[in-house]
C-alpha cells in the first residue's frame, strides 16, 4: 500500500572518491535531503552538502564489520520514505554497479515507497583513468570486463568464472578482491591469461592518497603484497594498465599524496578547498569556528541602517562584510541608500567581498592586517573630523577604532558577528584525524587556532601546521606549536602558494 504522504527516497551514486566526481543531480537531492543514509566508501565531505538539520545515518561495510545488516538498511529506507521524508541513499560509486542498489529498490517497490535513482561514477572507470589507464583503447582492445573478486577463487564455480574471464579478450577489471588477489590471478592465468600481461591495482582511487602497485598478473599479488597495499582496491588487467606509467597525471601534480586539514568555517572554506584539490592534495574539511549574530542585533541594525551618514566603513573581515550586506538588505532595498560612502578593506580577501557585493574598495591594508591598515589610512589620507564606521567581530580588540581615533576620525564601532567554536562534525573530520593522521593543518585565522588546542585533537608526530600571517602564528606560538608554514601574503592565494613551495621542496 502506498504512503499517503510525499516520501522518495534517491538512490544517490556518491562517486569513488574525489568529491568533484559527484554528480550535479547528486548534490541536488542531497542539498534537500531530509535523512541521509550513507555507505564506508562514502567521502564524508559530501555530508557537508547535506542541510544542517537533515538525520545522517552511517550504514558502513567493509570486510568483517557490518555496522547494520542489510535487512535494517532496507527497513530504514522503506520506514523513512514511507513517513513521508525525503530520503538519500548515498552509496560509493554507482548503486547498481557491485552495490546492492537492486535490493534496496526492490524493498521500496514492494513496501509501494517511491525512489529514484541517481547514477554515479564507478571506480570501475574513474579508479584506472585516474592511475593513467584508460580501460580501452583503440588500438589495443575494445572489450571491457567488469567482475567481483569477492568469492573465493578455491571454489569450482568461483573459479571456472575467474578463468573464463582469464581466457576472454580485452580489460578485466575487478572490484572487491584484494584479499582473493592471488587465487584469482592463478585462475585467470589458467584459464588461458598470459603471467606477462600488464597489471595495476589502485587503492583509494581517485583520491589525494591514491596508491598504485603495477606489475603483471603473473607477480602482482607479490607487488601488492610487498606494499602494503589493501582494500578498498581496483585491480587492472590488460594491456592498457602498462599505460600508466606514461599517463599518470595525478602524480605530477604537486601536493598529491599530502592530506591537509582546512580548519576554516565550513561557508569560508570553498575556494581553499578547492584549490589545493586542484593542486592533488587529499583534503579534508575540519570546522572549528562558526559565525553567530552579535549580542546586541537591534544596535548593529541601527549602525548599518546609518551607514549613508559616514565617510568611510571598515571592514576587518570578510564575514564583517557579509554581515553587514546581510543586515543593509534587511533594512534597504536600493543599494544606492549606502550613500557616498568610501570602503577600506584589511586585505585582498576582504575586498573582494566587498566586489562580490558590487562595490569598489577605496582603501587596502598593505600588510593584511588591523595594524597595517592603520597605518594606511595615515599614509594615503587625512581622517581629522572625519566620521568613520569600524566593523568587526566581537572577540577582536578595538585597536584600530582607537588609532583612527587618534588621528582625529570620529569613529563608531559596529559588532557585526561573534565567532563561536563549531562543536558539530557532520563529516567525523575528528575521527578521520584520528585515524588517518594528515600531513597538514592549515590555519586562516587565530580563533580556529585556539578552537583546536581547546579541543585537545589529536596532534600525531610530524604534523604541521601552517599559517596565513604573523596574527595567527602568533596564537600558534602561544598554543606551544610553531608553524612550518606561514604565507607571505596574508591571503588564501598567498597561503596556497606558501603550502605548495614548502612541499616543493
Amino acid at each position: 500500500m502506498t504512503s499517503k504522504k510525499s516520501g522518495i527516497c534517491f538512490l544517490v551514486g556518491a562517486g569513488p572518491g574525489d568529491p568533484g566526481l559527484l554528480t550535479l543531480r547528486g548534490r541536488e537531492v542531497l542539498s534537500r535531503a531530509q535523512v541521509v543514509i550513507y555507505d564506508h566508501l562514502v567521502n564524508r565531505e559530501l555530508l557537508g552538502f547535506a542541510p544542517a538539520e537533515a538525520e545522517l545515518i552511517y550504514a558502513g561495510k567493509k570486510a568483517g564489520d557490518h555496522t547494520l545488516p542489510q535487512e535494517e538498511i532496507n527497513r530504514l529506507l522503506v520506514e523513512n520514505t514511507h513517513a513521508g521524508k525525503y530520503v538519500v541513499r548515498l552509496k560509493g560509486g554507482d548503486p547498481f554497479v557491485f552495490a546492492r542498489g537492486a535490493e534496496e529498490c526492490l524493498a521500496l517497490a514492494e513496501a509501494g515507497q517511491r525512489f529514484e535513482i541517481v547514477p554515479g561514477v564507478s571506480s570501475a572507470i574513474a579508479g584506472p583513468a585516474y592511475a593513467g589507464i584508460p580501460v580501452t583503447q583503440r588500438t589495443v582492445n575494445s572489450v571491457l570486463t567488469i567482475f567481483s573478486g569477492h568469492h573465493d577463487p578455491s571454489e569450482t564455480a568461483a573459479g571456472e568464472v575467474y578463468e573464463s574471464i582469464g581466457r576472454g579478450p580485452g580489460t578485466k577489471v575487478m572490484l572487491m578482491g584484494v584479499e582473493n588477489l592471488r587465487g584469482v590471478a592463478r585462475r585467470m592465468i589458467t584459464g588461458g591469461a598470459k603471467a606477462s600481461l600488464p597489471a595495476a591495482a589502485i587503492r583509494w582511487a581517485t583520491r589525494g592518497d591514491q596508491q598504485v602497485v603495477r606489475g603483471t598478473i603473473g607477480d602482482i599479488a607479490d607487488e601488492v603484497e610487498k606494499s602494503g597495499l589493501q582494500a578498498p582496491a581496483v585491480v587492472v588487467f590488460g594491456e592498457v594498465a602498462a599505460l600508466s606509467g606514461q599517463l599518470a597525471w595525478t602524480a605530477n601534480r604537486p601536493l598529491f599524496g599530502r592530506r591537509v586539514v582546512v580548519t576554516r568555517s565550513r561557508a569560508q572554506s570553498g575556494k581553499l578547498t578547492a584549490t589545493l584539490r586542484d593542486l592533488g592534495a587529499d583534503v579534508y574539511e575540519l570546522p572549528l569556528i562558526r559565525r553567530e549574530p552579535p549580542p546586541d542585533l537591534r544596535e548593529f541594525g541601527e549602525l548599518v541602517q546609518d551607514a549613508h551618514s559616514y565617510e568611510w566603513i571598515v571592514f576587518t573581515s570578510a564575514n564583517g562584510v557579509d554581515a553587514f550586506f546581510e543586515m543593509f538588505y534587511k533594512i534597504y532595498d536600493d543599494a544606492r541608500e549606502v550613500g557616498g560612502v568610501k570602503f577600506a578593506a584589511v586585505g585582498t580577501a576582504t575586498a573582494q567581498r566587498i566586489k562580490e557585493h558590487r562595490y569598489h574598495t577605496d582603501l587596502v591594508a598593505e600588510n593584511f592586517h588591523t595594524e597595517s591598515l592603520a597605518e594606511t589610512f595615515r599614509k594615503n589620507t587625512d581622517v581629522e573630523n572625519v566620521k568613520i564606521l569600524v566593523v568587526r567581530p566581537e572577540e577582536t580588540s578595538g585597536t584600530l577604532a582607537s588609532e583612527l581615533a587618534g588621528m582625529g576620525a570620529i569613529v563608531d564601532e559596529a559588532i557585526a558577528y561573534c565567532t563561536v567554536p563549531e562543536e558539530a562534525d557532520r563529516t567525523r573530520a575528528k575521527e578521520r584525524l584520528a585515524s588517518e593522521g594528515a600531513n597538514l593543518v592549515v590555519f586562516t585565522s587565530s580563533s580556529s587556532v585556539r578552537n583546536f588546542f581547546t579541543l585537545n585533537l589529536p596532534v600525531a608526530k610530524g604534523l604541521k601546521f601552517a599559517s596565513i600571517g604573523p596574527v595567527t602564528t602568533r596564537t600558534l606560538e602561544e598554543c606551544g606549536a610553531r608553524p612550518a608554514i606561514e604565507a607571505r601574503q596574508h591571503d588564501v592565494p598567498g597561503l596556497v602558494e606558501a603550502i605548495t613551495e614548502y612541499f616543493s621542496r
